[in-house]
């Protein structure tokens, strides 16, 4: 086992949450990996730092999000407006074994194993979305319910994952560069075909350029434009995306 240390170098004293963290890991004997990231202030620094632990932690590095985290990132993505792959929030597996745990019994199992856990400041900050949705609108939706939801949160993110896969496999028995298919489609399933084709980067396009796309395949119109300077032409029923550079 190995730990590793990502220090955003966001905060004065992060210097001092390196040192505890080793401090931790030695008492453990588990050898530690630290890294160090620059992350400026400013919007979504959640966001922002998040991808940058991302880009020099191993692949296969496991993280400590509970059932909590997961309750708490589905309420984030839908006031984003995210739909079934965003709302499924995070999937569980080997980098995520913590998942169908609750945070009060990770910290009991450090309690007992008397480690006194870190406290991350950010984690204070109302000017974090997730702040505010740990420490306002989850406490108001539990007494609104007059029960703990985010068990209910989180199975409702396990249902939507289910969908999104099964919709996942519908669109990809369709072919999206062949017109006729597509728009022979259930809209649902040909817009998530075209979704995945026009994706750039893990950037895909947004819902208007997708029906535009759509009008294309239904002989409404022969071309359109997306953004990032690409257009789609059909010619004999096939799409084909042209780079104009615009």
């Amino acid at each position: 086992m190995t730990a590793h240390h990502v220090d955003h170098g966001i905060r004065p004293a992060s210097d001092d949450d390196a040192e505890r963290a080793r401090a931790i890991a030695a008492g453990l004997g588990v050898d530690v990996v630290a890294h160090r990231v620059t992350v400026d202030p400013g919007p979504n620094v959640e966001a922002r730092a998040r991808e940058a632990r991302r880009r020099v932690l191993p692949p296969d590095a496991m993280t400590a999000h509970t059932l909590d985290d997961q309750a708490e990132t589905l309420l984030l993505r839908l006031v984003r407006g995210s739909a079934t792959t965003g709302l499924g929030a995070m999937a569980p597996g080997p980098t995520k074994p913590l998942l169908a745990l609750r945070r009060h019994e990770t910290a009991e199992v450090c309690r007992h194993a008397g480690i006194e856990p870190l406290h991350d400041p950010m984690n204070d900050d109302p000017s974090i979305w997730r702040t505010r949705v740990r420490s306002e609108l989850l406490p108001l939706l539990d007494d609104i319910a007059g029960r703990d939801v985010a068990p209910i949160l989180a199975r409702t993110a396990a249902l939507l994952r289910d969908d999104d896969a099964f919709l996942d496999r519908a669109a990809a028995e369709i072919d999206p560069t062949d017109a006729r298919a597509v728009a022979a489609a259930d809209p649902v399933v040909a817009r998530r075909a075209l979704r995945r084709w026009l994706t750039v980067d893990g950037y895909p396009p947004d819902r208007a350029a997708i029906d535009r796309v759509l009008a294309v395949a239904r002989g409404e119109a022969t071309a359109c434009e997306l953004p990032g300077g690409r257009r789609v032409e059909r010619s004999r029923q096939r799409f084909a995306i042209v780079e104009t550079g615009e």
